[in-house]
């Protein structure tokens, strides 16, 4: 387990299950002493965290995860030590709800044209400000067909192959891009998301970018170029090779290396805060961020 978890997700975020008082409680029963919450598009989860986190052993540093493109490919920029105050934050997360809003109805109507049936009520009851995700609508999917009449939702059962975390595997699988109920959205450029970060004072960092880009050494080249200051290169998502292949680009580009588990709660039941190994290298992990201008307490280590 490491001492360091800089992915975390909060209520702030739409497919997040537990508020930033209660991920602090969460970060410290898991022995952590630095966390960041890097909700999605939305920084309104920072200043509970930061109050929740008064006199204990636990540095929480101030995140997000901004949704941008960079040559039709959908990327993810964490940014940390970033001014969470800025204004410009306000415009992006009304943006994106915006847009999530209207998306909603047109991604419940694309899942049920596949002949996926699901618990009206408790879709409605997990929607957030009006946004419902493909995980809530697994989740309603799953709950309704309690007598496995479905074969569609077979792998998502226990113990099919999607089991491990079902709800955000369905998304995966069903609305995310290119799948059959993916609902276009208009995001920022990678470019802009970088000065974003980088106007407000942070860090811009990838996330998880074997998720997004597997290994093409091609296109990574070209999102370095475009100015990113580090990699996500310990996620729970890469395997030996993946982290290895990130390593090495990071070493190559003198690129910052960070550390974090992506946590979401029960869209992601698999992953779970400070589960990810990044090989004793908290301590220069912090450092480099340090280096790169964020606050951070490197004694508690």
């Amino acid at each position: 387990m490491a001492k360091i978890d800089l992915h975390i997700h909060s209520t702030s975020s739409s497919d997040g299950q537990f508020t930033p008082i209660e991920l602090v409680d969460l970060c410290k029963q898991a022995g952590l002493t630095h966390a960041a919450i890097a909700d999605h598009n939305s920084v309104s989860a920072i200043e509970q965290a930061l109050n929740a986190s008064l006199g204990c052993n636990l540095q929480i540093i101030p995140a997000l995860e901004l949704d941008c493109t960079f040559l039709e490919t959908n990327l993810h920029l964490l940014g940390y030590g970033i001014n969470y105050h800025d204004k410009v934050f306000e415009g992006i997360e009304a943006s994106v709800l915006a847009q999530e809003q209207q998306a909603s109805s047109q991604r419940v109507q694309a899942i049920r044209e596949l002949g996926i049936a699901f618990d009206e009520d408790l879709l409605a009851s997990l929607a957030i400000e009006g946004v419902v995700t493909g995980e809530m609508i697994a989740e309603a999917a799953l709950s309704y067909d309690i007598a496995n009449t479905n074969p569609t939702l077979d792998p998502y059962r226990k113990p099919g192959p999607r089991s491990d975390n079902p709800f955000v595997n369905f998304y995966w699988d069903f609305c995310s891009k290119g799948k059959p109920a993916y609902v276009p959205m208009v995001f920022m450029s990678l470019q802009e998301a970088v000065q974003v970060i980088k106007q407000t004072g942070g860090v811009s960092v990838l996330a998880h970018p074997g998720v997004n880009l597997k290994e093409n050494a091609f296109l990574l080249n070209q999102i370095i170029a475009a100015g990113i200051q580090g990699l996500e290169v310990y996620t729970s998502y890469h395997n030996t090779q993946q982290r290895h292949f990130y390593w090495q680009a990071a070493q190559e580009h003198h690129l910052l290396m960070t550390c974090g588990s992506d946590f979401h709660g029960k869209t992601k039941p698999a992953i779970k805060i400070g589960s990810v190994d990044c090989q004793d290298s908290e301590r220069e992990i912090l450092q480099g961020l340090i280096d790169l201008g964020v606050a951070i307490d490197p004694s508690w280590l």
